[in-house]
C-alpha cells in the first residue's frame, strides 16, 4: 500500500509559477516511478510528467520547457515546478505511483490559472 498526499496548488495569474509537492508513505521504499497527471473540467486525465528513481524524466509536449519534475528519494517526495503557467494548465493535479500492477493516486490539488 502507498498513500500519496499532494500540496501546493492554488490560484495564479498567467505567466506565474507554482510548485506542487507529493509525499508518499506506506511501502514507499519500493517506489520506482512517480508522476503527475492532471484532469481539467470535462476532460480526461492526462499525463504531465514522470520521473524514475534514477531521475529519468518524461514530459507531455504541452509542458516541455515550462514544467520540471524532480524528487527527493530520502523524503519519498516528488515535486512539480510549474513556470510560465497558462490558463489551459488549469486542472486538478494528481500524484501517481504505479507499483505491483496497481496505480496509486493522490486526491489531487487544484491549480487555477487566471488570464
Amino acid at each position: 500500500q502507498v498513500q500519496l498526499v499532494e500540496s501546493g496548488g492554488g490560484l495564479v495569474q498567467a505567466g506565474g509559477s507554482l510548485r506542487l509537492s507529493c509525499a508518499a508513505s506506506g511501502s514507499a521504499f519500493s517506489i520506482n516511478v512517480m508522476g503527475w497527471y492532471r484532469q481539467a473540467l470535462g476532460k480526461q486525465r492526462e499525463l504531465v510528467a514522470t520521473i524514475t528513481k534514477r531521475d529519468s524524466t518524461n514530459y507531455a509536449d504541452s509542458v516541455k520547457g515550462r514544467f520540471t519534475i524532480s524528487r527527493d528519494n530520502a523524503k519519498n517526495t516528488v515535486y512539480l515546478q510549474m513556470n510560465t503557467l497558462k490558463p489551459e494548465d488549469t486542472a486538478v493535479y494528481h500524484c501517481n505511483v504505479p507499483m505491483w500492477g496497481i496505480n496509486y493516486w493522490g486526491k489531487g490539488t487544484l491549480v487555477t490559472v487566471s488570464s
